[in-house]
């Protein structure tokens, strides 16, 4: 009955073709759950088939195909009218396709089944096993090993969904209980940093438990070169990896100084509540470069050239546009620390982004500036660096600050497994 319930809080009135929280969401909490005992007995088998007498075929397949590579999954079905979920499921199928037909799996010969202890083995499944083998009690779980993260089949660098903490009773019993608190203090953390100047928002802003540290070269920053004498002094352009739309403004607030951020897409709520000046990149190169010249000829400068955030240990590829705009390059290493809410969204509202972020109990920011980097505009003759190259070199500089791993995917890899879609809207949310 208590699984019933779930699946109507759940899945009522869901669109089938918008559901995406089981390839999204759910693998990052199935991952923290995956003991490394269990895995390694996984690993040694040939082709995999996960039989699940209880969770819905839709929330777990895409994680145990894509994380721990099985090649078949049997679940509950749901059930379905006019491309919506209704909150049911289907009854269990005694006539369910003999496993050599589904895909040609395996033979009956060489079919061996690994189940906990004491769980019910009546799924028809089972019936085609040569061997049956309980691998632990629940109590003997608790001593296993959690799956280490480059023990990973496949890296997890994309996930979506408002939580950071694993939903174990107690700790959703928290959340819940805190949820008001936390809602009244963002409210008071927000009125904090949009009223009062920098000397003073800090230390409220830390009194409520929010922190931001920051750390510089021992190298101030340089003057522009003498060769540029006759040119009028242009702005530093501080280039930032992404983790949250509150990138730029901390930033701001670590410096105690205002500058303009340039950037890919932001909710026109956040645009209008920003305390310093926001410009939208409109994804066409010329103008975008035009734009930014004319910016760093008014002041200071950020830019977040992955275009979007990630919440894991890893940088997404830098859109080398900057390195075309200043001769010297301020590279920001930035990370976050939350414990209950993420601070982003692919599928939801961006709008709430700061508001959640602002929720958790103790935010936190480091900031780290680093060493400058010449631009490619500064590069002598003989230095055969492309945009591409120092944008590259900056990410890798990031990467290394932050002990962050540097790829090549984009924003548009993003979206696509996320929200399925290119992660360009006409209206921002």
């Amino acid at each position: 009955m208590g699984l019933k319930i779930m699946v109507m809080v759940c899945f009522f009135g869901m669109k089938k073709e918008s559901f995406r929280a089981g390839s999204a969401v759910l693998p990052k909490f199935f991952l923290d759950d995956v003991g490394l005992e269990a895995f390694e007995e996984l690993k040694r088998g040939g082709r995999k088939v996960a039989v699940s007498d209880h969770f819905p075929r839709v929330m777990i397949e895409s994680f145990l195909r894509e994380y721990l590579e099985v090649d078949c999954v049997f679940g509950r079905e749901l059930k379905t009218g006019r491309g919506y979920f209704l909150g049911l499921m289907e009854e269990k199928k005694k006539d369910m396709v003999n496993l050599e037909e589904k895909d040609n799996i395996i033979s009956h010969d060489d079919f061996v089944a690994f189940s906990r202890f004491n769980s019910s083995l009546d799924h028809p499944a089972f019936s085609h096993c040569k061997e049956i083998y309980y691998l632990a009690r629940r109590v003997d779980e608790k001593s296993w090993q959690q799956l280490p993260r480059d023990r990973y089949p496949k890296p997890l660098i994309f996930h979506d969904g408002r939580l950071a903490v694993r939903p174990t009773p107690m700790a959703t019993l928290a959340l819940f209980m805190w949820v008001p608190f936390g809602f009244v203090l963002a409210l008071i953390r927000a009125v904090a940093a949009l009223s009062l100047p920098h000397s003073l928002s800090l230390p409220a802003l830390a009194l409520t438990g929010l922190k931001i540290e920051i750390s510089k070269p021992r190298l101030s920053y340089p003057a522009l070169p003498s060769s540029k004498e006759n040119e009028s002094r242009k702005g530093l352009l501080y280039v930032c990896n992404h983790r949250t739309l509150l990138d730029p403004l901390s930033l701001s607030f670590a410096l105690k100084k205002n500058f303009t951020a340039v950037t890919y897409s932001l909710s026109r709520l956040s645009e209008m509540l920003s305390p310093i000046r926001t410009v939208r990149l409109t994804r066409d190169r010329e103008q975008d470069a035009e734009m930014m010249e004319r910016l760093l000829n008014e002041g200071d400068l950020v830019v977040c050239p992955e275009g979007t955030t990630c919440r894991e240990p890893y940088l997404l590829r830098f859109s080398p546009l900057f390195a075309e705009m200043s001769d010297e390059i301020v590279p920001v290493a930035l990370d976050t620390h939350v414990s209950m809410f993420h601070g982003t969204t692919a599928g939801g509202l961006k709008c709430l982004d700061p508001l959640f972020f602002l929720m958790n109990p103790r935010p936190g920011y480091t900031i780290q500036l680093l060493d400058v980097v010449s631009g490619l505009t500064a590069c002598q003759d003989g230095d055969d660096k492309s945009r591409f190259d120092i944008a590259n070199y900056v990410q890798s500089e990031i990467g290394k600050a932050l002990s962050f791993e540097c790829t090549k995917l984009t924003r548009r890899d993003k979206y696509l497994i996320l929200a399925g879609n290119e992660g360009i809207t006409s209206n921002q949310r």
